[in-house]
């Protein structure tokens, strides 16, 4: 490779170099069978190997225990947002959700096809850029459950605890910061995200539930719309995105080297400081975008004093080795995605160029 850029794109994401060079070693060949990763199959004692690995390496690493289940499926976070109320909203029931963002919002539109939904919480009243007081929200007992959405990738906020909700499941959609910092896991009785943030390539999404609300769940569904169906067959009932699979458990290892959870934090928490310090301390030209309590440690959100401005800057950041620096087109500016394999020399990098540009252009 001729050059190895400084990937701050929200998904797909930057994934760790060695995994990178290792998954290339599969797609040449695996296990010495004289073929892919890509073409055994997904049958064979050497694939269940892969992909029970990596559903074991992952609980693991998040802390949980025999009763929670994890399935690897497709169609992405999107999916989740109708298979969640479909498996467990029945038309005579009602869930609670919070509103704090597009995905959130996209998500609360589509459980309105299977049951009423109770919007007990949003930010929607400063575009998204805070999250709801947890205190000010009544969570109704009678609930099929509450969903939230720990990291908000467009708008660049972050749950930094999550609601009490006794009895009732709560579910979390965790597409932009799954694996990202430590947490009690066990809290969730279900927990969905696209691989393509923080645990692998596009083309697989982790589902992982607990075995109290897996039992809940409907059964006059669409098989494959089924959680039961995915969890009994261990992710092998259709043929799964075995690549995708395979790499997500490479990352797996490599978090596990890494020290697990609680060192994957803390760098993570080294690389958020060193850029929102950056932004507040030049306030008079960058503007972060958040209220500094609901901060996201993946997702950093900010302006410049023009759209042209922000223009220049990811032009010269492209040129710099500094890419995927675009706010999205719902909300413009700038956004600089930190996940766990975008490394320290990243953030100062952008950093330095930050100053020099504001500098010339303040």
């Amino acid at each position: 490779m001729a050059k190895r850029v400084f990937n701050f794109n929200p998904g797909p994401a930057t994934l760790p170099f060695e995994v990178v060079e290792e998954a290339s070693r599969g797609a040449l060949e695996f296990n010495n069978l004289g073929m892919s990763i890509m073409e055994i199959s997904h049958r064979s004692k050497d694939f269940e190997k892969v992909i029970q690995e990596a559903a074991a390496d992952m609980k693991e690493l998040l802390g949980l225990d025999e009763h929670f289940k994890v399935a690897f499926v497709g169609g992405g976070a999107s999916l989740q947002f109708a298979m969640v109320p479909m498996n467990y909203l029945r038309e005579d029931a009602f869930a609670d959700y919070i509103d704090t963002g597009e995905w959130a919002t996209k998500a609360i539109k589509e459980a309105k096809l299977f049951g009423k939904v109770n919007v007990v919480g949003s930010s929607a009243d400063k575009k998204f850029s805070y999250i709801p007081d947890l205190k000010g929200i009544t969570f109704n007992p009678g609930a099929a459950y509450v969903h939230v959405t720990s990291n908000n990738t467009i708008e660049g906020t972050e749950f930094h605890e999550f609601p009490k909700t006794g009895g009732v499941p709560l579910i979390v959609d965790m597409s932009s910061d799954f694996m990202a910092r430590e947490l009690d896991h066990k809290q969730f009785a279900l927990i969905y995200a696209g691989a393509q943030k923080n645990v692998g390539p596009a083309g697989v999404t982790i589902v992982i539930v607990r075995d109290d609300l897996l039992a809940r769940g409907k059964d006059k569904i669409p098989t494959m719309l089924n959680y039961k169906t995915h969890i009994e067959k261990e992710s092998l009932y259709n043929t799964p995105p075995a690549f995708a699979v395979y790499v997500v458990g490479l990352v797996m290892k490599w978090m596990k080297k890494a020290g697990g959870l609680k060192a994957i934090e803390k760098v993570n928490r080294e690389k958020a400081k060193i850029l929102y310090d950056a932004i507040d301390g030049m306030s008079a030209f960058y503007k972060g975008t958040v209220e500094p309590g609901s901060r996201s440690l993946m997702n950093v959100t900010f302006r410049l004093p023009s759209e042209p401005l922000e223009e220049a800057f990811v032009k010269e950041a492209k040129a710099q080795n500094l890419v995927g620096l675009k706010g999205h087109r719902s909300v413009g500016g700038c956004r600089a995605s930190i996940y766990n394999a975008l490394p320290v020399d990243g953030v100062k990098a952008l950093v330095e160029l930050m100053k020099d540009f504001a500098k010339r252009n303040g």
